[in-house]
């Protein structure tokens, strides 16, 4: 997969893309439907979408709500069988752009696309004031083709949206979140140097930052780790501790993942968590023996509980 960060960077070989438009934060069934729609015999596949995300730009001060860093979310899309990635900057400019301007001079003009498709409550240009509707007109105008996916609920007609998604992680719901997205929900980022505290206790952890991520629900999940790069790449299974570590003092929150069966050194690789089950809310432990006892049973609850995850995705 190509990834074009800026129009500038456009080449004539990523020009006439059949394309999907839309931020595709968590990348869920929703915008897989999208993503579907674009697949054509007739041209690349391609996906445009921003960076940072339009909320972040009109509510820096907001808290973090992203289900994925944009390296998480191209990872996604790869595996999807995207070609061409257009991570436009969603700046001060893009964002003035009216809907006619940015059909005409994004998509038509820098991108040169062949079709556009949009989910069915797409709005775009300045105050959002183009709609799918819109977009299919000025389609039509300057020589694009435009679809537009229809809604995709769940088996029980349940909505499925980060919104939705985004619900599930804060209440500790990982299976639900799964069932909408179509896959694990997963944090991603390079393991960088802790307090290496884990290790003391005889657990030593790889540490992810969560910064400008949504932080699901404190507490302990079983998780799946992909090492996506560097001697031991491949997946693992391990026991993952989202929070602020209450015992050792208030810290950030952080994401601490022990990997069971394994002996390595992980720092500065890249890796890939899924949240497969919540175990337990995060505690305060009167000492450290208490902590270690309790990581113990963690650890033996999460085999359990990825043992029964895989038997039933079999």
């Amino acid at each position: 997969m190509r990834i074009i960060r800026g129009l500038e960077q456009v080449r004539p070989e990523d020009r006439g893309a059949s394309t999907a438009l839309g931020n595709f934060d968590g990348v869920h069934l929703g915008h897989q439907a999208v993503i579907d729609l674009a697949r054509a015999p007739d041209a690349p596949l391609g996906v445009i979408t921003f960076e940072p995300h339009p909320r972040e730009f009109f509510a820096p001060d907001a808290p973090p709500f992203r289900l994925m860093n944009a390296a998480a979310r191209a990872h996604r899309l790869e595996k999807l069988g995207v070609e061409r990635l257009f991570e436009l900057r969603f700046d001060a400019a893009l964002a003035a752009l009216s809907a006619e301007e940015f059909a005409r001079k994004v998509l038509a003009e820098a991108l040169g696309v062949k079709r556009v498709v949009v989910g069915a409550d797409f709005r775009f240009g300045k105050g959002r004031a183009g709609d799918a509707e819109t977009l299919r007109r000025l389609g039509d105008e300057l020589g694009f083709e435009v679809r537009a996916a229809g809604l995709v609920r769940g088996p029980a007609g349940e909505e499925i949206s980060s919104t939705a998604i985004r619900r599930a992680l804060l209440e500790g719901r990982p299976e639900d979140a799964r069932r909408m997205l179509g896959h694990w929900h997963r944090i991603d980022g390079e393991v960088r140097h802790g307090d290496k505290r884990g290790r003391e206790l005889g657990f030593p952890t790889a540490n992810l930052s969560l910064e400008r991520l949504l932080v699901p629900r404190h507490g302990v999940y079983a998780v799946l780790v992909e090492v996506l790069d560097g001697p031991f790449r491949g997946v693992r299974q391990g026991a993952a501790s989202i929070g602020v570590r209450p015992t050792f003092g208030i810290n950030a929150p952080n994401l601490e993942v022990h990997l069971l069966d394994f002996s390595g050194d992980l720092y500065g690789a890249q890796i890939s968590v899924a949240l497969v089950s919540f175990i337990r809310p995060e505690e305060k432990f009167d000492d450290v023996e208490a902590l270690i006892a309790r990581m113990r049973e963690d650890c033996a609850e999460a085999r359990r509980r990825l043992a029964a995850a895989s038997v039933a995705a079999s």
